[in-house]
């Protein structure tokens, strides 16, 4: 199949608004799972999950934590500007921006753009019983974004103290409603540790510490890794082709111990939601970086959209011209990147990635996938297809003849190809 010419208008289905969940339940686990074993369709509750799941497999879970990326600010004429929050500037390093102090830049969305011509916006705030003044300057544009510089004049203060005092939780805009004070918990999953996204991996939404008790005493490893969702999770593909859609960049963080964990598990995992996966499947076209260059640099690991299609047709060619070749295997780029991280006297791997897992991939590393229902034409439809070679129409079809809530806050599915 040739990737880049998939019509997106083949990856449709109807969607009525009142199938789209627009609250979570009031216990998270009590949703409804839809089981896709070997192409047969069933259904349980989602605190049945374990029992599903085979003993000594490994899980992974994305730990990022949804930040408060909606920023108000007023002007004196009235008009009210929104700032969204995309990516850190300066610092580029997510963990030192939320320590930051005094200043700190960030590509953003602007909302009500032109009626900020120029000037600084200024907001009064009080924090610890200190009042400061917090503003914002408008810099260059970046892409679809502008760098946004942020200043207030009180030292004591860190830049995430701030967003949790003035900003507010970015919850997806298909809702359309409001943020409610509720969502700062139900639009977090229990594991949540590592500040940086603006969408939550909301696979995990469903998880409870009782279901991860449960999942522990079945025998299953669990480990985590950091991918920061990015507000591009929501661009929809306008082209007709895929070909025409540019993927956004995604950061990821994964520990050492992660990787010797792949090892032993013979690098096959399951994956909690779609940025899990993305991740798992990003390490090893990073292996594949690292052994074809072992001095390596880290910002050269990112991983393009697409790469591995475009290093399959290279293996095409190559097979054709001069006969079969044997494929890297996932534990030699898995082993490569901790000889990497070795060699740079690293504990954690650091990087990037715009993957884009569509029909025609082959997965590397994931096994089986705990997902939502996703949007129609959507790269996360295209995913989901990837995994069950073709057969989402049966899962979909079977989700809205079966009452399935849809989307973020909507119910769940594990897949096994």
């Amino acid at each position: 199949m040739d990737t880049k010419h998939i019509h997106i208008s083949d990856y449709n289905y109807p969607l009525p608004d009142e199938r789209i969940a627009k609250f979570p339940l009031a216990q998270r686990d009590h949703s409804k799972l839809l089981i896709y074993n070997h192409g047969e369709v069933g259904e349980d509750t989602f605190f049945n999950l374990p029992n599903h799941l085979p003993s000594g497999a490994l899980m992974v879970f994305n730990n990022t934590k949804v930040i408060q990326a909606r920023l108000h600010f007023r002007k004196e004429t009235g008009a009210l500007i929104e700032i969204f929050l995309l990516e850190p500037a300066d610092p580029s390093d997510y963990e030192l921006m939320f320590q930051m102090r005094g200043h700190c830049s960030w590509y953003c969305l602007v909302g009500n753009l032109k009626k900020w011509k120029e000037g600084a916006l200024k907001r009064e705030l009080d924090i610890h019983g200190e009042r400061f003044t917090m503003s914002a300057t408008r810099g260059d544009i970046h892409g679809t974004s502008y760098r946004i510089d942020f200043e207030w004049d009180n030292d004591n203060v860190s830049f995430a103290e701030i967003l949790e005092s003035m900003g507010e939780l970015p919850i997806p805009p298909y809702l359309n409603r409001e943020t409610q004070e509720s969502d700062k918990t139900t639009y977090q999953t229990v594991y949540s540790k590592i500040k940086g996204s603006v969408a939550a991996p909301t696979a995990g939404l469903h998880f409870t510490p009782e279901v991860l008790s449960a999942v522990d005493a079945h025998g299953i490893d669990r480990e985590e890794v950091t991918l920061h969702v990015g507000a591009g999770t929501f661009k929809p593909v306008k082209s007709e082709e895929i070909e025409g859609h540019e993927m956004h960049t995604e950061y990821i963080s994964v520990r050492r111990q992660t990787l010797e964990k792949l090892l032993a598990h013979d690098c096959q995992a399951i994956a909690v939601g779609t940025t899990s996966v993305r991740t798992l499947e990003s390490l090893y076209y990073m292996g594949l970086k690292v052994l074809a260059k072992p001095d390596i640099n880290e910002a050269d690991l990112h991983v393009n959209q697409w790469e591995p299609y475009e290093r399959e047709e290279g293996r095409s060619k190559m097979e054709e011209g001069r006969g079969k070749r044997e494929d890297v295997s996932p534990r030699a780029a898995i082993q490569a990147l901790l000889g990497w991280l070795d060699r740079n006297g690293l504990q954690t791997l650091h990087s990037s990635t715009q993957i884009i897992i569509a029909p025609g991939y082959d997965y590397k590393i994931v096994k089986m996938l705990v997902t939502n229902f996703h949007q129609p034409q959507s790269t996360l439809l295209l995913l989901v297809s990837a995994f069950v070679h073709g057969d989402w129409h049966k899962i979909y079809d079977y989700a809205l003849s079966h009452d399935f809530r849809f989307l973020s806050y909507g119910d769940s599915s594990l897949l096994i190809p």
